[in-house]
């Protein structure tokens, strides 16, 4: 008669209650480790052999096998288990079932405490390489944008008022600045995730002579954890990897929600390709940025994994508890939440049109160039903060009067100070404005052609 499923063993007179088992359960949600569970079984049963802890053919006969069940359950033709539990024990029971007894000896000197946490790192690690590559694609859409708007003015914003003129150029290069952080985050969170606990055992590591070092390498961790206890418990990897990805989002949300504003009709700035707009199921004039708008709102989500793994994590003794089960789920949602978005927002980016014409004519209205009058002034030896209140006079004037600053006479301007010539026309010309702003990160022309330069250069993107 055969004893319970999992892990419970002749331990166990019976079965869990059906509620308690399907709680306990994670083979939902951590099959996304098969092939990470599958890769370090076998280095596992391949330093087991190398240290003669079982035999060579074993070893072949269970790295045979385990690449089979993985194919199987990949493929749909081996159903997985709930019984079972977890991705573990569902690989395991089947390989003993397609290789009999050498299956038996895979476990040998390992606690699916250590196993789990390897899987961990593992995905951890590859999730880091495919939202980096996610990222990079991402701002490579964005610098192709920005190459082809150099010469695009637009209002720059604070308070969301309109506030000094900028290149459009410049304004999407803000994104790839944060996506280039996020980029960095990642990889750190995937630099401290990249050490290999299998070898810790449930909590004290094992008797058994193995090599943890020789699994570590196979599996292409750059080391080893130096404590057991730490090693079974820890998933801080887990918390920063999602804490990136949280702040990843929220750069998204914001990119979303300019992406918003600017298709309103009283922005006019800008068109998403229709591939990424939808429709009103009662206006049938209506084209509704709903993809821009997921981009802003998945962020919650994202956010609430890290707080979810904060709070699993915070009050838990040493080492292994049952409660980091609970880690697992959170992770994985923030990962696919980042990867779609990156997608999406790649897309959308690369279907962007621009009104040209309307965001040069934002410029014109709201006195953008006002701080050119104080800077012309101190140019002129007068103190910043009496030139800053001269061109506050001279734009209440303009105000009054309906007009913009450059309709104002030069009689008025050298009635609000005499050091004002005509040469401050040129100054009120919104390129020349942005052109004079040449020093390290800002929108002049030249400033922001070197920055492309250096993105093209680093994110591999041809010449134009």
């Amino acid at each position: 008669m055969s004893g319970p499923k999992g892990a419970r063993g002749r331990r166990f007179e019976g079965a869990l209650d059906p509620a308690a088992a399907a709680l306990n359960a994670s083979i939902a949600f951590d099959r996304r480790l098969l092939p990470h569970d599958v890769a370090g079984s076998i280095a596992h049963a391949e330093m087991l052999a190398a240290r003669g802890l079982i035999s060579p053919e074993d070893a072949a006969a269970i790295a045979a096998g385990l690449r089979k069940v993985a194919a199987r359950l990949a493929s749909g033709e081996l159903a997985w288990d709930p019984a079972l539990e977890d991705v573990h024990m569902n690989v395991e029971a089947r390989l003993i079932e397609e290789i009999g007894d050498a299956g038996q000896r895979l476990h040998t000197a390992r606690s699916r405490n250590d196993q789990v946490a390897t899987d961990l790192r593992l995905y951890a690690r590859a999730a880091a390489e495919r939202l980096v590559l996610g990222i990079d694609d991402l701002r490579r859409s964005l610098v192709v944008q920005a190459r082809r708007h150099v010469d695009t003015l637009m209002p720059g914003y604070t308070h969301l008022q309109r506030a000094q003129p900028v290149r459009l150029a410049h304004h999407l290069l803000a994104y790839d600045a944060m996506l280039e952080r996020d980029r960095g985050r990642i990889g750190d969170a995937a630099r401290r995730a990249d050490v290999s606990p299998l070898g810790s055992g449930a909590l004290a590591g094992t008797t058994l002579p193995i090599d943890r070092e020789r699994v570590a390498a196979a599996l292409g961790f750059h080391g080893v954890t130096r404590n057991s206890l730490d090693a079974v418990g820890d998933r801080d990897f887990a918390i920063e990897l999602v804490a990136a990805i949280a702040l990843a989002q929220a750069h998204l949300s914001r990119l979303g929600e300019e992406l918003v504003l600017w298709m309103t009709s009283e922005f006019g700035f800008a068109r998403i390709g229709e591939a990424y707009c939808s429709g009103s199921s009662l206006m049938p004039q209506k084209m509704n940025p709903d993809l821009a708008e997921l981009l802003r709102g998945k962020v919650g989500r994202t956010i609430g994994a890290w707080v979810t793994l904060m709070t699993v994590l915070k009050g838990l003794p040493l080492a292994y508890n049952k409660d980091l089960q609970e880690t697992q789920e959170p992770l994985y949602d923030a990962v696919e939440t980042l990867e779609a978005c990156l997608t999406v927002a790649r897309g959308m980016i690369d279907s962007l049109e621009f009104d040209v014409e309307r965001m040069r004519a934002a410029i014109d209205e709201g006195h953008l160039v006002a701080t050119e009058l104080a800077d012309y002034l101190v140019t002129r030896g007068v103190a910043f903060r009496e030139a800053h209140d001269i061109a506050g006079h001279l734009v209440r004037t303009a105000t009054e009067r309906r007009g913009e600053l450059r309709a104002l006479s030069l009689d008025d301007f050298r009635a609000a100070h005499p050091a004002f010539a005509i040469d401050v026309y040129d100054w009120l010309d919104p390129a020349r404005a942005v052109d004079r702003r040449d020093l390290p990160g800002g929108p002049a022309r030249g400033r922001v052609l070197a920055e492309i330069d250096r993105l093209c250069a680093a994110l591999g993107i041809p010449p134009a």
